[in-house]
Parts: structure tokens; C-alpha cells; sequence
């Protein structure tokens, strides 16, 4: 009985978005350069997922960060890969977009600190780099606070994406970053640096990153979302199961990669690739009403998140 719903399910796929014969066309754009947080996506290409499931993914960089929900909402492309945040910052100016997978499952966001600073709170009265972005303040907020300090003590200055070399000249005495990119290769160049995650002080276990694409999308063509879904999941699925094949196929793809750093980076978010359940894609809903509690109580957005609204939720 498994292997016929199986059948009809693949069946049905392939009847939404093509015959193996005529293979429909989907424009994904990432939202950053290709790293290892993007294994799956790349496995999934690399393996054939998406073919078998009747699309041929086209995946692309963004020009820069903020164009990925730009050429989305424009209709430029059909899927892109979004920081959770910035969902909810363009949802709370009306954008009608819509995250329907999880890509990573939990905060990538963190607060790096020179060796000699043991809690967040010793960071009142010190200098932390942020990059600039809204989710900067938040993240820092939240980990001070959650530590005990006043995040109202802590001194800021504007750093752009310079955390690892201010870091490492003492320029700062911490900085807002993400643990799996930063804070792995300041780790492989200098080990020592403190690394307080959000989530450790306070923050839900939210999905960092999301697969979004426009609500006229998933009302209309149901079948793509379920098709590019499914391809995904396989390929993150993949990627937990053998991280070395999965940190080759992206090498591949992608030239100019480091292979230490995309190994190093990928044994280091591969838990993170699961949800509670224990199974790659999943959008939780209990932790994204908490999420949205979250988003507002360090001031992201003005109004919390309508979650139901916001993500096709998985449980």
C-alpha cells in the first residue's frame, strides 16, 4: 500500500509540473553567495532530485541580500531563500509573501567575544561591531538581556561584514555574526573566541533561513510549492546523510570554494538542518508564535507576525 501512494503522489507531482519530458523551469535565488548552508539545494541538483520531481530548479546568488525579496515580490523569480526576519519586515509592509520550508532550522545569529569575556553581560560597557542590518540590535539585545546585562550599556559602531578581522585585531571587543560562517573560521584561524548563540540566551529555536515564494504561488499552483518542497527536502536530507559527498557536490557547482571551510561549516550546521521532529523542511508552528513574540519584543517589526499568514506550517 506504501509503494501505490507513493506511486500516485509521484504521479500527481508530475502531472502539476511536467512529464519527465517537459520538465518545468524554476528560478530560486539564494539569499547569499553559495555556502554551506546551501548543501541541500545543490544536492538536490547534484542528485537529480529536482528532475524527479518533474522541475528543473535554476538557481542563482542574489545581486546583493535585499534583492532576493525584491525579485521575488517583482516576479523575477519564483522562489528565494530568506532570512526569517527580513519575511517578517517585508510582511509588515504588505509584501504577500510566504515561507513554505524551512532551510535552516535554527538561529544562525550570534554574538562573537574575545577569548577573555565569559557571559554576554561582561559586554556592558565594551564595543560590539554589528553589520548594520535591523536583526543586529535584536540579536544583541536578546543575548545581553538574557545574560543579565543592560543591552542599553553596551556601546555599538557600524562594522559592516568585518566581524573576523576586527575581531581578530581587537578593534572590538565582540561583534553580531552567524556561529556557522564567522564563527567557525575565526575558530580555524584563532581558537578561543566565545561564541554565545541567541537562542542559548532567551531566543526561541527559530528557522533561520526560509524558502519563500509569492502567496498568488501557493493558492494557485500548489503542486510547484509541493514539487520544489519535496526536492529540497530530499537534498537537505542528503546532505545530513553524508556530508562529505554533499560538501562535494556544492564544491562542484561552485568554484572557488575553500573545502576545509565548506567541511568545517557543514559538520557544524548539519544538526541544524532538522526540526524538532528530527526531519529536514519542517515549519513548527509553536516555535514560530514564539518567534513572533520574540520579533516584537526586540522591536524587528512593530506587531507581532501573523504566523498562519506569514508560513505554510508543516505541524
Amino acid at each position: 500500500m506504501r509503494s501505490v501512494l507513493a506511486s500516485l503522489l509521484a504521479a500527481a507531482v508530475l502531472a502539476a509540473c511536467g512529464s519527465a519530458g517537459h520538465l518545468r523551469t524554476v528560478a530560486l535565488m539564494l539569499d547569499f553567495t553559495p555556502n554551506a548552508a546551501h548543501a541541500g539545494v545543490y544536492a538536490a541538483l547534484a542528485r537529480g532530485y529536482d528532475r524527479q520531481a518533474g522541475i528543473v530548479l535554476k538557481v542563482t546568488p542574489p545581486p546583493s541580500p535585499a534583492d532576493s525579496i525584491k525579485l521575488l515580490e517583482a516576479g523575477r523569480v519564483d522562489f528565494s531563500i530568506l532570512d526569517i526576519h527580513d519575511l517578517a519586515i517585508a510582511r509588515e509592509r504588505g509584501a504577500q509573501l510566504v515561507g513554505v520550508m524551512a532551510i535552516v532550522e535554527r538561529p544562525l545569529a550570534a554574538v562573537i567575544a574575545q577569548p577573555g569575556i565569559r557571559t554576554p553581560a561582561e559586554l556592558q560597557g565594551r564595543t560590539v561591531g554589528i553589520t548594520g542590518v535591523p536583526s543586529d540590535n535584536a540579536v544583541l539585545g536578546s543575548t545581553v538581556k538574557g545574560a543579565g546585562g543592560d543591552p542599553r550599556r553596551v556601546k555599538t559602531i557600524t562594522i559592516g561584514g568585518n566581524a573576523v578581522p576586527d575581531l581578530l585585531s581587537g578593534r572590538v571587543d565582540a561583534a553580531t555574526a552567524f556561529w556557522n560562517d564567522e564563527g567557525v573560521a575565526l575558530q580555524r584561524t584563532r581558537p578561543g573566541f566565545r561564541i554565545f548563540r541567541v537562542d542559548s540566551y532567551g531566543a526561541p529555536p527559530y528557522p533561520e533561513l526560509v524558502l519563500c515564494t509569492k502567496r498568488s504561488t501557493l493558492r494557485d499552483d500548489p503542486g510547484l510549492v509541493r514539487a520544489v518542497v519535496r526536492a529540497l527536502e530530499r537534498g537537505y536530507g542528503f546532505a545530513i546523510s553524508d556530508p562529505s559527498a554533499a560538501a562535494a557536490d556544492l564544491e562542484r557547482r561552485v568554484p572557488g570554494l575553500n573545502p576545509k571551510l565548506v567541511a568545517a561549516d557543514l559538520v557544524a550546521l548539519r544538526p541544524a538542518f532538522t526540526g524538532l521532529s528530527g526531519r529536514p523542511g519542517e515549519l513548527d508552528g509553536r516555535v514560530l508564535r514564539a518567534w513572533s513574540a520574540w520579533e516584537v519584543k526586540f522591536g524587528l517589526v512593530s506587531r507581532r507576525p501573523d504566523v498562519d499568514q506569514a508560513f505554510a506550517i508543516s505541524r
